[in-house]
C-alpha cells in the first residue's frame, strides 16, 4: 500500500508554470478556432490550430513531469481545456455539416451523463474516479480524427486521405469513448451501492 501511495503524483499550489502557460494558450485558442472555422471559414488555419493544440496538449503533460511542475491548477485546467476543445470542435463541425448530428449527440451525451454522476462521489466525500487509460486513448483518437476530417474538406491533394483517415479514427474513438463511459458509469453505480453518503452537518444539530 505504501508503494502505491508513493507512486501517486504530488500536485503543488504553483500557478505560474510552463505546463499551465501552455494550457492557458490552448484555452485562448478555443474561440480563435471557432472564429476561423465558422466566421472566416479558413479551414487551413483552423486545421493548423487543432494540430498545434494537440501537440501542446501532449507537451504540457510531458513537461509537467520532466520539470517537476505538476500542479493542482494544471490537474484541473488541462482536462477542462481538452473538453472545451472537443465540444467546440464538435459544435463547429455540426454547424458546418462536417459531422452528422447523431455522432455529436452520442459524444456530448456521454460526457453529460458522466457529469450528472459526479454528485455520487461528492456526497461520499470521494474524489472523482481516476482517468482510465483507455479513455485517454479514446480522447486521443477523437482529437486525431477531427483535424483530418477538417483536412478532408479542403481543396488539396490529401483531402481523400484526410476523410478516410479521420473517418476511421472517428469510428474507433467514438466506440471506445462510449465504452469507457459505460465503465465510468458502472464505477459510479458500484460506489453508490457500496458506500453510504456522508451525513450533512445539519443532520447532527
Amino acid at each position: 500500500m505504501a508503494s502505491e501511495r508513493n507512486a501517486e503524483p504530488v500536485y503543488s499550489d504553483r500557478i505560474f508554470t510552463v505546463p499551465n502557460a501552455l494550457s492557458v494558450l490552448r484555452l485562448i485558442g478555443v474561440p480563435v478556432f471557432l472564429w476561423l472555422l465558422l466566421v472566416e471559414k479558413a479551414d487551413g488555419w483552423a486545421f493548423a490550430l487543432l494540430v498545434v493544440s494537440g501537440v501542446t496538449d501532449f507537451l504540457d503533460g510531458k513537461l509537467a513531469r520532466l520539470l517537476d511542475q505538476s500542479s493542482k491548477l494544471g490537474a484541473i485546467l488541462d482536462p477542462l481545456v481538452d473538453r472545451l476543445y472537443l465540444l467546440a470542435t464538435l459544435g463547429g463541425f455540426l454547424i458546418r455539416g462536417i459531422l452528422p448530428w447523431w455522432v455529436v449527440l452520442v459524444l456530448v451525451g456521454r460526457d453529460l451523463i458522466l457529469t450528472l454522476l459526479l454528485p455520487v462521489y461528492k456526497r461520499r466525500d470521494l474524489p472523482p474516479p481516476e482517468v482510465i487509460y483507455l479513455g485517454k486513448a479514446a480522447t486521443f483518437a477523437l482529437m486525431s480524427a477531427l483535424p483530418w476530417l477538417l483536412a478532408g474538406q479542403m481543396d488539396w491533394a490529401a483531402a481523400g486521405f484526410g476523410r478516410a483517415f479521420g473517418g476511421a479514427f472517428l469510428i474507433w474513438g467514438t466506440a471506445v469513448y462510449v465504452w469507457t463511459g459505460i465503465l465510468y458509469a458502472g464505477k459510479a453505480v458500484a460506489v453508490a451501492r457500496a458506500i453510504p453518503p456522508v451525513p450533512h452537518e445539519d443532520q447532527h444539530r
